[in-house]
This record gives C-alpha cells, structure tokens and sequence, in this order.
C-alpha cells in the first residue's frame, strides 16, 4: 500500500505545514462560511440529525427528518413521541431502532437537565444517550462556532491520503489536525475537509484531476481524467469497437 494512503504506515508522509494553508484555501472554493448539508431549523434539530446519521449519508437522514420534524420539532414532541413513533419515521436508514430509543432518552434528558435546550459543553453533548465526541464536535462547531475537528470517514481519510494529519484512528487524525491546521482556519476547514472527501476525493477513486488542491497534496500517483468515450473506443481492438462487427471468416 502506498504510504501516504496507510494510517498505520510509520513511513507515512505528512504535507508540509506552509502547504496547508493554501491547500485548504483551495478546497474551500471560496465558501468561507460552509455549512452541514444536513436539514435543521435548530440546535435540537441539529442535534438529533446527528445521531440519525451515523453509518448513513445525509440524503438518507434530510429523507427523515422532514418527516420526523414536522411531528416532533423539540425535545417536548419528542418524548411525547416515543421511541416507537420515532422508530415508525426513521425505518428506512441503518440502526433505526437504536436511534430511536436514543432521540427518545436524549431529548427526556434535554428536557430534565437542561430546560430542553441543547448544551454548548462537551461534557454535558457526551453524557446524551447516542452522542459520542465526533456528535459533540459537530454541534459545537456548528451551533456554537467552536473550533472543533469531527473526523468522519471523509476527513480520517483526507488526513492519511493527504497528508494533511496522518493518523492510525480518528482521534490521532483529530489531535494532528488541531495542531496543524492554521488557527483562523479551524471551524470552517471541518467542512471544507468533509465536502471535498464527499465529492472530489472519494474513497474509491480520488478526482485529482479536478482537484484545487492537487498541488500541495502527497497522494501519488496522482489519478488522471478519464478518457472521452471516443477515445477510450479508439484503443480498443477493431472487433471491440462499439457499431463494430467481427470480420466474418
């Protein structure tokens, strides 16, 4: 395996730290204040999103929530809810039935401990039944403007593949992440890493060849554009060609 690719290479080869600023200006594609692409209208909805999406994309979770919101749009509704009211709205996306026994308890504990408002303490977002650190770090980044680093599957892999915060798990990407990233850059650069993994540096097949930030990246090789369809044809065999038939004989 290539070692820029290999959290648990010690051979792995980090990205120059002047290389990060400029590299993350590039992904950013101007969009100096991203925000989730998931659908809320508050911190609580926020919240339970969240929890919805682990193991499933937010397509799936938007899908939901626009149902589950319209019948339970704060803590209150939702303990009215119940986990199996819950569960009725959310059956399609994975471990529907653990979530909704969690939205259920974390939005009784919202109401008993915090006068149904959702908390800006990580201590406090952890001790919800469902919430663990990445759940945390997002809502405080997003919600309360801290400078959090929630590593999802995107951004464990922008931190090895790149280079940018090699790690062997997601705290290890986490921590080189807060250490390296420039200061100013931190809250949006959780987003900036997590869109650019969803839709240029994907998991099978990196884009880099429309990638901003290809030139400060250490993934190599580097994977070219694809052929046009008539030029991938042209090195086909004859017989293979498509309209082509096999010489007869």
């Amino acid at each position: 395996m290539d070692p820029t690719t290999s959290p648990k290479s010690k051979t792995a080869i980090k990205m120059k730290r002047a290389d990060i600023g400029p590299f993350l200006t590039a992904i950013s594609a101007g969009n100096l204040d991203p925000k989730t692409e998931l659908d809320y209208r508050s911190p609580f909805m926020l919240l339970v999103a969240v929890v919805l999406s682990a193991q499933t994309t937010d397509v799936a979770v938007n899908k939901v929530t626009k149902h589950l919101f319209a019948a339970a749009p704060d803590p209150a509704a939702m303990v009215a809810l119940g986990s199996a009211g819950i569960g009725e709205k959310i059956r399609s996306i994975g471990l529907w039935q653990a979530k909704a026994k969690n939205v259920a308890a974390l939005s009784q504990q919202l109401i008993e401990l915090h006068d149904g408002e959702v908390p800006g303490d990580r201590d406090a977002l952890e001790a919800l039944p469902g919430v663990g650190r990445k759940t945390a770090n997002v809502v405080l980044n997003e919600i309360f403007g801290q400078a959090t680093m929630a590593v999802d599957t995107h951004i464990f892999r922008l931190g090895n593949r790149t280079g940018i915060a090699p790690g062997a798990t997601p705290r290890a990407v986490e921590d080189g992440l807060l250490k390296r990233v420039p200061k100013e850059m931190l809250k949006p650069a959780h987003l900036w890493l997590i869109l650019h993994g969803r839709y240029i540096c994907k998991a099978r097949v990196p884009e880099c060849w429309r990638c901003a930030g290809a030139a400060y990246c250490v993934f190599k090789p580097k994977t070219l554009a694809p052929l046009p369809i008539a030029a991938r044809q042209s090195r086909l065999p004859a017989d293979k060609l498509i309209g082509k038939k096999r010489p007869v004989g």
